[in-house]
């Protein structure tokens, strides 16, 4: 007995286990002190169970240490790693055949096997939060395969109302003025580009023959201080064609201002009015495509399952009738300024390519000059070494 009191020195902590067994005798004070200096050292491996063979060896000298007739339930003391909700809990069962009724004996968790418990518990806490992520990062993915679903949809709904409208099928909202409006516009944009198309040939011959007056100039002016005899005659020819490059320079001026200016006006004010032209036929096709699918929903029954869907293509139907008409708008509104700003700009420039051209070829240098001021024409000093506009294309 006095072997098993100094083993029990590591085994303070718990409670002795015959406090809860009640006996009248001495014999049962000593074997409640048994079980306290049987558990000398609990070995525990490196995972935190425990060695079944210690176990095994502990419950065998609790057998022997305890007398028969007290009928004192088996104790079994369980050590688990830190993870372990049952550490410090001492379980109690009957002993193998003992007649006695079992008396439970448990032990309260220790303090540090407590705030370990709570430790596990916040964590517990903590890896709970992740799944709540988990649902708002799917949030984004849904959205857009939700977009792709309505942008299929509607694409496939347009791509049928075009095809019907082509093979005669559907129906198809026209407004008669707006649409002749578009159709002479897109007619006379051809008809300007033809005009552009036109001058900049004129521009580029009238340049090379400039080119080669001013060559045939100097060739004429060399000759005339080589040849005495024919002096004057050279010499009025080389300023006959100097001059008349001179008066080539200033038309030619003239007409490179009238092209850039057309060519502003047909691909640059035309072609946007045209881009919102074509925003129109869009939500004009999107705008029948919603309606001839309104239109068949209300040919069909009426009932519980189709009402919500009529109701819905409803909704898109007024959706697509507005943008329709805030499109319609734009249309006539840029169609109206464009109209006004195309006769201001091709007044002002037909004014300058007729004029320019009649006082070139009827030898009216001055005429030709004042015209070039008029519209504020700059041209290039004579003799300048920098390209023209052409040769730099």
């Amino acid at each position: 007995m006095s072997e098993h009191r100094n083993e029990s020195a590591t085994l303070d902590e718990f409670p002795p286990a015959g406090e809860e067994v009640q006996s009248d005798s001495e014999g049962g004070a000593m074997a409640q002190e048994s079980p306290k200096n049987s558990a000398a050292e609990i070995p525990v491996t490196s995972n935190g169970q425990l060695e079944d063979s210690h176990e095994h060896s502990f419950n065998r000298d609790l057998k022997r240490s305890l007398p028969v007739g007290l009928g004192l339930s088996e104790t079994k003391i369980t050590s688990h790693g830190f993870d372990s909700t049952k550490e410090g809990v001492v379980e109690a069962g009957p002993f193998p055949g003992s007649s006695a009724s079992p008396k439970p004996s448990v032990i309260s968790p220790s303090s540090a096997a407590a705030s370990r418990l709570a430790g596990q518990g916040g964590r517990a806490q903590q890896k709970s939060g992740p799944v709540v992520l988990a649902d708002e990062v799917k949030n984004p993915a849904m959205e857009k395969l939700e977009l792709v679903r309505k942008w299929s949809l509607n694409t496939y709904k347009c791509t049928r109302q075009i095809i019907s409208e082509k093979l005669g099928r559907g129906s198809r909202t026209v407004d008669l003025e707006l649409e002749a409006q578009i159709d002479i516009l897109r007619d006379n944009k051809k008809k300007y580009e033809n005009i552009l198309k036109l001058a900049q040939t004129l521009s580029t011959q009238l340049f090379q023959m400039v080119h080669t007056q001013r060559q045939l100039g100097d060739a004429f002016a060399d000759l005339s201080l080589k040849s005495l005899e024919l002096h004057e005659e050279f010499g009025y020819n080389a300023d006959t064609q100097k001059l008349l490059a001179k008066n080539g320079e200033t038309l030619l001026g003239a007409i490179n201002f009238f092209i850039a200016n057309v060519n502003t006006l047909v691909n640059k004010t035309i072609e946007d009015t045209l881009l919102t032209v074509k925003q129109y036929e869009s939500a004009r096709i999107e705008y029948d495509a919603y309606r001839t699918d309104l239109e068949e929903l209300n040919l069909g029954p009426r009932d519980a399952n189709t009402l919500p869907k009529i109701e819905q293509s409803q909704q898109l139907f007024q959706v697509h009738k507005e943008k329709y008409d805030k499109m319609r708008n734009d249309v006539s509104i840029k169609l109206k300024f464009l109209e006004e700003n195309k006769v201001k700009v091709l007044h002002n420039q037909l004014v300058l390519f007729h004029n320019a051209i009649a006082a070139y070829f009827a030898g009216n240098q001055k005429q030709l000059e004042q015209t070039l001021k008029q519209f504020h024409i700059k041209l290039k000093t004579p003799g300048a070494d920098a390209p023209s506009w052409l040769e730099e294309q």
